[in-house]
């Protein structure tokens, strides 16, 4: 039973799933926009504003951990530089998840994930 699971699995390993969400985080951070499953958007969700909350305090601190977080130096500089800077009077929902219509493939659910 699935009692007090949260996470969605994916069908991945613990390991390939946080190499998974990393990806998927560098990735918004430096397009701002990306287009993935709606499962995956949702599960991104409170990863990327996680990281946009802890980077509004500008320490080594923060930045050595969402630098462990991301791996992505380029990344994690935006992150601090520009992404944070524009959040510092917001009190959360940094995301805005549209959906899409269906993939043609395998009528997967599709979903546009951005910075607002």
């Amino acid at each position: 039973m699935r009692h007090g699971n949260s996470t969605r699995k994916f069908g991945r390993e613990t390991t390939q799933r946080h190499a998974l969400m990393r990806s998927l985080a560098r990735n918004l951070i430096r397009d701002t926009k990306i287009q993935t499953t709606l499962a995956k958007a949702k599960e991104l969700r409170p990863f990327v504003e996680k990281l946009i909350t802890k980077a509004k305090t500008d320490n080594i601190a923060s930045r050595r951990l969402i630098g462990a977080r991301l791996q992505g130096v380029k990344e994690v500089k935006k992150l601090f530089e520009e992404v944070s800077p524009k959040y510092k009077t917001r009190a959360g929902g940094y995301t805005r998840i549209i959906k899409m219509p269906r993939r043609d493939l395998d009528a997967a659910p599709m979903a546009i994930i951005e910075l607002i």
